[in-house]
């Protein structure tokens, strides 16, 4: 069955995309995934190469994936430990700031205050659930590809996000599932050449939950660009 997609300017996706922890149990049919996935395979490549490699699970896969990390989790609360550093060790300024800044907010939202960490780490917890999405996706590379086979990885991951934005869809892109990396090889039967970069939670989101509500603060474009002749 034709999918029918709303019509939207990317100016107005690219504004309205925010990462949401928090989604409606409706259901998202995988005729628009598959078409939502597809379309986002124009976006740039080096050489053509299309590094990008999805796993998209929805229904009783899904629920079963969510099922085995919850057991797990019973007895190995800290995970497999994750297989690549999201951030730096030394994290530097501005970005320190601005990551600490991120999180303080976002836990504001909810109410949860600076030493709760028992209610902190439940809703980061959220991750390993999809935040409740009825779809979640993993994006794999070939670990044989180079840096700038990882940039046209994230082109795609932002064109997914765009389109979803496009169908109606939010989303929130989860390097969060690296410390389950064994458990998601393993479920997807990954080769050992493959490495699963990042998960995706995507669907309706819920707009009534706080964290919802937040939006994070951008720097002005004097911070970050410089002109010349223009």
């Amino acid at each position: 069955m034709e999918v029918v997609i709303p019509v939207m300017s990317v100016t107005e996706a690219v504004s309205s995309r925010m990462s949401k922890r928090a989604f409606l149990d409706k259901p998202v049919s995988g005729d628009l995934v598959r078409r939502i996935l597809s379309a986002a395979a124009r976006s740039p490549s080096g050489g053509n190469l299309q590094p990008w490699q999805v796993h998209a699970l929805g229904g009783e896969e899904l629920a079963r994936l969510k099922a085995q990390i919850a057991e797990r989790m019973k007895t190995n609360p800290f995970a497999d430990g994750p297989e690549y550093h999201i951030y730096p060790e030394n994290l530097g300024e501005p970005y320190r700031s601005r990551r600490k800044k991120c999180g303080e907010d976002m836990y504001a939202t909810m109410g949860l205050a600076r030493g709760d960490d028992e209610k902190r780490m439940g809703f980061i917890a959220g991750n390993f659930d999809f935040w409740n999405a009825p779809v979640g996706l993993f994006f794999c590379i070939d670990r044989r590809l180079l840096p700038t086979q990882w940039v046209d990885l994230g082109m795609y991951m932002q064109t997914v996000m765009l389109l979803a934005r496009e169908a109606g869809l939010h989303t929130c892109a989860q390097e969060a599932w690296t410390v389950w990396h064994k458990a998601i090889n393993e479920f997807l039967g990954l080769p050992p050449t493959m490495l699963m970069f990042c998960g995706m939670a995507m669907g309706h989101a819920d707009e009534n939950h706080p964290v919802n509500r937040l939006h994070t603060e951008r720097a002005e474009l004097d911070e970050f660009a410089t002109f010349r002749g223009l």
